[in-house]
């Protein structure tokens, strides 16, 4: 029987880190182990980031010497029940010839494990990363397109946006917690952005409201909706059973789950999307809810849910 593949990461190290706003650090991380990496066609393309515990001893092991780290033997080398830790992130901007590769992170003060890092975060600093993966590219034939996300996911909306056909229609909604908090993207003309600033709502409540009011485009409507758990679950419910729109034109995540750290929100997510889908399955589809009157508005306007902001510009 062969033997079972090791598994390697990249060793990278920070280049430079800086704030995009008051609650997103960019960092950028760069190295030799980027080498041969491409740019990915998935807009919502992600690395994993490693993070070993202190008590692993360094040097970390490296293969053969090279840029890349032995991950079964750091694991091996980690303390029982003090392993790895992983946490996924979008990948802003992968720059091959520079080989640097920009990842924006979401700060929450000291809590989490990637904000922390990304917040002191400094050149020369190490680190391991795992990918790429993704699974969302927008269809350029779609007759429109729907973006609902909060920060955590901007990073994905950015990519998105700039690939889209420039004859693209459809609408990005985008909850951040405060108009501090935009940022400036580059959709095409006819894609309006809806900034909904958070304030003191659960996160997700203004996200879902904005995306619910607005007028259903019908049936060829590719939808984009990743953001905190419990929000992305009562937009993919309106989504898959008050409009009956198809898996195959959903892309659907939640990156992450208020009160549950990553190790929480991955148990049993498996079983979780399983009774989702069953649930879906079992609930015939509503006729589609009458669009509310509203006055025709340009590009910029004002979103429909409270607390909404004019889009930031183009960049």
């Amino acid at each position: 029987m062969p033997a079972a593949r090791r598994r390697h990461a990249r060793l990278v190290e920070v280049v430079r880190s800086r704030w995009l706003t008051p609650s997103v650090r960019r960092v950028v991380v760069g190295g030799p182990a980027l080498a041969g990496l491409e740019p990915s066609p998935y807009a919502d393309a992600y690395v994993t980031l490693v993070f070993v515990p202190p008590e692993v001893p360094r040097p970390l092991p490296r293969v053969d010497g090279g840029p890349w780290v032995d991950l079964d033997a750091v694991r091996d080398a980690s303390p029982r029940d003090l392993g790895p830790r992983l946490r996924s992130l979008t990948v802003r901007h992968l720059d091959p010839s520079a080989l640097e590769l920009t990842l924006d992170v979401v700060v929450h003060g000291t809590a989490g494990l990637a904000g922390p890092w990304a917040l002191s975060a400094t050149p020369g600093d190490e680190l391991l990363l795992l990918g790429p993966g993704g699974g969302y590219r927008p269809d350029p034939q779609a007759s429109r397109h729907l973006l609902a996300a909060d920060a955590s996911a901007l990073p994905a909306v950015g990519v998105a946006l700039s690939r889209l056909p420039r004859h693209a229609v459809g609408d990005a909604v985008l909850e951040v917690p405060g108009p501090e908090d935009e940022v400036a993207l580059d959709p095409p003309p006819a894609v309006r952005v809806h900034w909904v600033h958070q304030g003191g709502r659960r996160p997700g409540d203004r996200l879902v409201e904005a995306v619910t009011a607005l007028p259903w485009a019908g049936d060829d409507v590719h939808a984009f909706v990743h953001g905190e758990a419990a929000a992305v679950r009562r937009l993919r419910h309106y989504l898959r059973v008050e409009r009956g729109l198809g898996l195959k034109r959903l892309s659907v995540s939640g990156y992450w789950r208020l009160g549950v750290d990553e190790e929480g929100r991955r148990a049993g997510r498996r079983d979780r999307d399983a009774a989702i889908e069953e649930s879906e399955r079992s609930r015939s589809v509503t006729r589609p809810r009458p669009a509310p009157a509203r006055p025709a508005r340009g590009r910029g306007d004002r979103a429909a849910a409270a607390g909404a902001a004019p889009s930031s510009g183009s960049r």
